[in-house]
């Protein structure tokens, strides 16, 4: 008996909360005690009154174990609207890191050279240190992070993956 293994995708879901305390702790709990790893997530209000947040979650899961975790986010009560965005159509996804970076000499020279063709921007520095700013999708960090290990990668702060759909309909 062949038994067919399900294929381990990538998504990212966009979930529409009430901005109220544990939420996020409510969600990442339930990824928690289902054994679902969540490898980014950000939070944002996103209405005026700051009652309503967006909640961008990029998981990995099979497509019957994905259907699992929207249905369980759709049934915790301050939860309006769960999209996954990798299945809905096409979308937008950006990221933002800070990459500090130190060198002198050839070292600066490439590091500069190198934020230049990624279009990093140094918004801080020293005479023997930078801190870029990349924005970008999450291959275009990590290969702007992999290069500058290369001159002498110090730090990163990122911020985790962001994420619209295309299109005038919202999520």
């Amino acid at each position: 008996m062949h038994i067919k293994e399900e294929a381990i995708e990538r998504h990212t879901l966009a979930v529409i909360v009430d901005n109220e305390p544990g939420i996020l702790a409510r969600i990442a709990g339930m990824f928690t005690a289902r054994g679902y790893n969540i490898s980014s997530l950000t939070v944002s209000e996103i209405t005026d009154d700051d009652l309503v947040s967006r909640i961008t979650i990029v998981t990995s899961a099979s497509a019957p174990v994905m259907e699992q975790i929207i249905a369980q986010l759709d049934r915790l009560v301050p939860v309006h609207k769960v999209t996954d965005l990798s299945t809905a159509g096409e979308h937008v996804e950006r990221e933002l890191a800070l990459v500090k970076v130190a060198g002198v000499g050839d070292h600066r020279i490439e590091a500069l050279r190198l934020a230049e063709v990624y279009r990093a921007r140094v918004v801080d520095a020293t005479i023997s240190s930078f801190v870029f700013e990349v924005t970008g999708g999450t291959e275009k960090i990590d290969k702007f992070l992999e290069l500058m290990r290369e001159v002498g990668l110090v730090e990163v702060a990122r911020t985790g993956v962001v994420a619209i759909a295309r299109g005038k309909e919202a999520a």
